[in-house]
């Protein structure tokens, strides 16, 4: 579904088996949001071609799994490419290892974007990670396998070969300038709208 409602559909769709008043009315808003933005598409700037990419993860979001969601956002000469919201398969005990396993998921797409890129002759000098827990960027740049990570599924250590590869680099950036909060939670208005500008959404009559 489209970037810019990720977290509404989500969180409405926790109640499909058991839809309330209240859930019949935010799905409501929810059509009407699309009836009023009916013309918004993405956009692309001209320039140089680079991929910029941000990731995130809630803690225990899911209110009755306590399952944490992964969410990614990658960016292609200014716009939106490519982007992702998916549930975690178990109960994370941190949301350095909810973190830890959104960056994984991040890291798979951005080094297939990456190879096509370069197919195409297009490369750049550093793809990064931008991140907003400097928790997850130590563990994933100074790893250390104490019981608190044990229990992280030997796949997504893949993340900790690329990163010592320097295939991808992570990064920090504030939280208040992570675009992908627009998927992990409820935002202001003012915020939401300038997230979706960020990611090049505008109306086609501007």
């Amino acid at each position: 579904f489209e970037l810019d409602i990720t977290h509404a559909v989500s969180t409405v769709s926790w109640f499909l088996s058991k839809l309330g008043r209240e859930h019949w009315n935010s799905m409501k808003w929810i059509l009407r949001y699309f009836r009023g933005t009916s013309n918004v598409k993405l956009c692309f700037e001209s320039g140089k071609l680079v991929l910029t990419s941000y990731i995130d993860a809630d803690m225990a979001g899911d209110v009755h799994t306590k399952k944490s969601t992964s969410c990614y956002l990658i960016n292609f000469v200014g716009g939106a490419v490519s982007w992702q919201s998916k549930m975690q398969k178990w109960v994370t005990l941190s949301i350095i290892t909810a973190k830890f396993i959104a960056t994984t998921e991040a890291c798979k797409e951005l080094l297939w974007l990456k190879n096509f890129l370069r197919e195409l002759g297009c490369s750049q000098e550093r793809y990064g990670l931008l991140c907003d827990s400097q928790s997850a960027i130590h563990f994933g740049t100074h790893p250390t396998f104490h019981s608190k990570s044990k229990h992280i599924d030997v796949r997504y250590h893949r993340l900790l070969d690329v990163l010592d590869e320097k295939l991808i680099e992570l990064e920090e950036v504030h939280m208040d300038d992570n675009v992908i909060d627009m998927m992990t939670k409820s935002l202001s208005r003012w915020k939401f709208e300038v997230f979706c500008s960020f990611v090049r959404m505008a109306s086609s009559s501007t």
